[in-house]
């Protein structure tokens, strides 16, 4: 390529911006495409949940000097912020500094990307063809070249359903991610029967804020129902995961179920739904082999995670892996069917490496399906991307991140002792509630 085109990023969150941050330190140019109004959108969306990882971890270490340059206050490194503090208080600074605020376009949904002249079957001369990214840009269509593009759009905007494969009918009363419980939404779920759907971190808070409601109003109901074979793998470390606000989820969440507040469906597998006229919703599962019924349920709450999306990859070469939908090479680091642990290796931009080169999915997009993705994973994999980008082969190789384990390998969580590993539901002879 003659011209020097800029490095093209998708995606204005915490990884994407991290990226940005990185080529601004080594003055490259770059341009970031955001399909939101402003950075970190999907962040706003869980606001008023605390992250169990604090500041320390959240802060990419080039976007930091960057803030530091222009004597912008950071937050204290061990304090755990809200989802909104992290768009307020880092990537909307961020985001406005004069080395990065001309380069975002704000508005601009990724909708295509190519090889400049170059359908995806043709090879001979591909790699020295600029990429031409298409983008719906405040209702026109766009297109712009780029040398490189790093995808950074992450899954969240794509969750899982309840069933396997099938979307979810308009009029049944699903909520995905985490609704705030406790207070603008809480008219929504109290006194009212809530299903949880799902066994990661975002359950875990869901179901303590369910509890915490119930407190008040006390004819609240909460099921929850997980495909795994019993409560304790969903618990966590405890008290030796080195991240213990994380730890502290699975210790408060096994006192209320010792409580039995919590009606609690395991290794269960919904395969099916029905809406009534008075909204009530009956669900159709297979648990340990058996056809079950959980009935009038008024609300189900939707932690089942989330996917990518590849639609716009569809006119250049990349993988991914059949099963988590993950960048190929790093599915035998995170497969949950391989690993207990939920801690990752740090990895770089060899493991990230796509047929098309020059084109790389790093973040929790990189991650596809699989359950557990930390910022700071998604920070190492920026760095070292960038730094390949930019002819620092040697940067990109070295290992610059060392993670906090999460102390479930081979681990029975805290007070397992005290109740059953399979917890069973307190429902009527005939399996429903």
């Amino acid at each position: 390529m003659e011209k020097k085109f800029p490095v093209a990023i998708i995606g204005g969150g915490p990884v994407g911006l991290a990226a940005a941050a990185h080529l601004v330190e080594r003055k490259e140019d770059f341009i970031l495409f955001e399909s939101g109004n402003q950075v970190g959108t999907s962040f706003l969306q869980y606001g008023n949940v605390r992250l169990f990882s604090p500041w320390e971890y959240n802060i990419n270490s080039a976007a930091k000097i960057l803030l530091e340059q222009q004597h912008i206050p950071l937050p204290d490194k061990d304090l755990l912020p809200l989802g909104k503090e992290i768009v307020t208080e880092y990537l909307q600074p961020l985001a406005t500094l004069p080395e990065m605020k001309e380069s975002i376009h704000y508005n601009s949904q990724v909708i295509n990307i190519s090889r400049k002249g170059f359908d995806k079957v043709r090879t001979n001369g591909r790699d020295n063809a600029p990429f031409v990214i298409t983008v719906k840009e405040n209702g026109s269509i766009q297109n712009y070249e780029a040398r490189a593009v790093i995808d950074a759009t992450g899954t969240w905007e794509n969750p899982n359903s309840i069933v396997n494969g099938i979307d979810e009918q308009k009029e049944a009363p699903i909520s995905y991610g985490l609704p705030d419980i406790l207070h603008e939404e809480r008219h929504k779920y109290e006194n009212k029967h809530v299903a949880v759907v799902g066994s990661g971190h975002s359950a875990i808070n869901t179901l303590l804020d369910l509890a915490e409601l119930k407190r008040s109003a006390p004819e609240t109901n909460i099921t929850w129902i997980i495909r795994k074979e019993n409560i304790t793998s969903a618990l966590g470390g405890g008290t030796l995961d080195q991240l213990p606000a994380r730890g502290e989820l699975g210790i408060r969440l096994s006192t209320y179920l010792q409580k039995e507040l919590i009606n609690v469906y395991t290794e269960t597998y919904i395969s099916s739904y029905e809406v009534n006229t008075q909204k009530k919703t009956l669900l159709n599962g297979v648990r340990k082999g058996q056809n079950i019924k959980i009935e009038n349920i008024d609300e189900i709450i939707a932690n089942t995670g989330a996917h990518p999306n590849f639609d716009f990859l569809r006119n250049i070469r990349f993988t991914f892996d059949s099963t988590l939908e993950s960048v190929k090479d790093l599915a035998t680091l995170i497969d949950p069917n391989i690993h207990s642990c939920g801690t990752v290796r740090p990895h770089g931009e060899k493991e990230l490496r796509q047929p098309e080169k020059d084109f790389y999915i790093i973040g929790a997009k990189s991650y596809g399906r699989a359950p557990t993705f930390l910022m700071a994973t998604g920070y190492e994999q920026a760095r070292s991307v960038t730094a390949f980008l930019c002819g620092d082969i040697e940067a990109a190789k070295r290992v610059e991140l060392k993670l906090p384990e999460t102390g479930v390998c081979s681990v029975t969580p805290p007070n397992s002792t005290k109740f059953p590993i399979q917890i069973e539901n307190n429902c009527c002879s005939d399996n429903t509630c």
